[in-house]
């Protein structure tokens, strides 16, 4: 018999054991004074207006099962609605509106969703694009509707006693379609069951040892959805979540100081900005306990900046891991700064710590071919680069409706478990530690070896006047040539100087000798989601123009 297992019974039993305890803050204004006014609700008011919810949308057609893209901000009445499509059984079809407008309705139309519930903007974009909407048939709009039909969620959100019996949803059950942003490779509609939503709320509540007394600031608002299961508080940052690098530091910092905020994520980008400002203002940040920052590789530079607001018994912790498989490796900030930083700026990769609980990795030999059975990979030993290879019960088995996709990233294990392909390369060391080094499709093969980003890239970042530097090949694979891109901190005054200085460094390792071309990027193109993951794609572009040109400096 299949057990019971959904996402919105950790918000029922916060409600039960704190019903009157905040369980969302949102800004909500500023006073005369200039005092940010905040909205808030309670778990008890939580859990009674999703339950409410839950009988509007039933009676509106959405259902067990019914895919429904959620186009909703960041506020108290998201989390109303995610709560009431969790208790219906609904299947929420998100798609990160970051990664642009074509992209994004590319996705929402792989989606096949038969609902959509979207703030006014949202439907605004349907109505101007309505083929990428086909195959919608009830329409939920939060906010005013204008000249469109459908329902609103005042129209079907009616007072009532009765408690909604919630959907008897299963572990194995679709409870969420989550798209990639598409940084790296082709967007991809991630298939989440509840048996993976159960699996990431253990692991964030045993491996973090989060508190039921704790004040979140999810910067990342999805992770959001998971702080009332835990009976934390999340209080909604006064920024825009698609846009965290351009974040105001001053805004989240008083956030934090209002509500004597315990948690943090931080995208690397946001961190930098975060750490930049509080040391330059010498501002201390006690009431923190933790810091999470992922999404890409967190620089030791960056951990040590940000390290000097936070009191002794707090840590960041770099958690490794996709939107296929959140939080499977973890790090602290102490091991990091006290151990493994000087091997990262020497070139070894970044570690990105043990895995985390009962979660199992691998790394195999490198191929970028599919692999259909669990007998064809080959395992490599301690201090041997390959790919990494993940399982746990956290971890997604498959994406929606996307057979290649299936067939490149995972590989079924005999067991009846799946393990799942990373996409990145790294080696383990003695302790069981991971050390990251890249992307594998980043990796350079020159005509006599294979060259990885991270660790070459760690050479040039020990430069002072480097803020990130960007490796990347030109050329066919095997006969490669490797140029690095450098984003500097500020403008460039002696660039015949800086650009020695750069050749100095890469005939100082063994695994950089090869790299005679530089260019200078006044900014790197990234994702639009972290503003952390350099295309380098684009980069190796522009390079071969570049050299085909003969403006290099070499």
């Amino acid at each position: 018999m299949n057990k019971f297992v959904n996402v919105s019974q950790g918000l029922k039993n916060s409600a039960e054991k704190f019903p009157h305890k905040r369980a969302v803050v949102y800004p909500a204004g500023r006073d005369k004074n200039g005092r940010v006014t905040y909205s808030q609700i309670t778990f008890e008011q939580l859990e009674k207006s999703s339950d409410e919810i839950a009988f509007g949308m039933e009676s509106a057609g959405i259902k067990r099962g019914t895919r429904t893209i959620l186009m909703v901000t960041p506020s108290i009445e998201f989390f109303y609605i995610i709560f009431a499509m969790c208790k219906v059984g609904a299947v929420p079809v998100v798609v990160d509106p970051g990664m642009g407008i074509k992209r994004m309705l590319s996705c929402l139309e792989q989606g096949k969703a038969e609902a959509f519930i979207g703030i006014e903007k949202a439907h605004i974009l349907r109505k101007i694009s309505p083929k990428f909407f086909k195959s919608i048939k009830t329409w939920v709009t939060v906010g005013k509707r204008w000249f469109w039909g459908g329902h609103t969620l005042k129209s079907i959100w009616k007072p009532r006693d009765e408690k909604y019996r919630c959907a008897k949803t299963t572990k194995n059950e679709t409870a969420a379609i989550v798209f990639t942003t598409g940084s790296t490779g082709p967007a991809k509609g991630v298939i989440y069951t509840h048996g993976n939503f159960n699996a990431l709320i253990k692991q964030l509540k045993d491996h973090f040892k989060v508190g039921e007394d704790e004040i979140d600031l999810p910067t990342f608002p999805l992770f959001a959805l998971y702080d009332p299961a835990l009976s934390m508080t999340a209080v909604i940052p006064d920024m825009d979540p698609t846009k965290p690098a351009k974040a105001n530091p001053k805004k989240l910092i008083e956030a934090i100081e209002d509500h004597g905020i315990t948690n943090l994520f931080a995208s690397p980008a946001l961190l930098h900005r975060l750490g930049k400002y509080g040391k330059e203002n010498n501002i201390k940040l006690p009431s923190l306990r933790r810091v999470i920052s992922a999404g890409a590789p967190v620089s030791p530079y960056n951990i040590k900046q940000f390290s000097t607001m936070l009191n002794k018994n707090a840590y960041i912790h770099t958690p490794y891991g996709a939107t296929e498989a959140v939080s499977i490796i973890s790090i602290k900030s102490d091991e990091i700064l006290s151990e493994t930083r000087e091997l990262s700026e020497k070139g070894y990769g970044l570690c990105v710590g043990r895995p985390i609980l009962d979660t199992s990795v691998q790394i195999i030999k490198i191929t970028d071919h599919p692999i259909s059975q669990l007998r064809d990979i080959h395992i490599l030993k301690e201090h041997e680069v390959g790919e990494i290879i993940v399982k746990a019960d956290l971890v997604t088995k498959q994406y929606f409706e996307n057979r290649k996709a299936d067939l490149f990233a995972k590989i079924p294990d005999p067991s009846g478990e799946t393990w799942h392909r990373m996409g990145d390369v790294a080696w383990k060391d003695k302790d069981g530690r991971i050390w990251f080094c890249g992307r594998k499709n980043h990796r350079v093969e020159t005509a006599g070896e294979t060259m990885f980003t991270i660790p070459c890239e760690a050479i040039f970042n020990n430069h002072d006047l480097v803020y990130r530097s960007a490796l990347a090949g030109v050329g066919k694979k095997g006969s490669q040539i490797p140029v690095m891109f450098i984003e500097p901190f500020s403008g460039i005054k002696n660039k015949s100087e800086f650009f020695s200085d750069l050749r100095q460094l890469a005939d100082s390792f063994s695994h950089t000798k090869k790299i005679k071309h530089f260019f200078i990027e006044k900014t790197f193109p990234v994702d639009i989601r972290h503003n952390s993951k350099i295309f380098r794609e684009r980069l190796a572009v522009k390079a071969k123009k570049l050299i085909n040109t003969k403006q290099v400096n070499t």
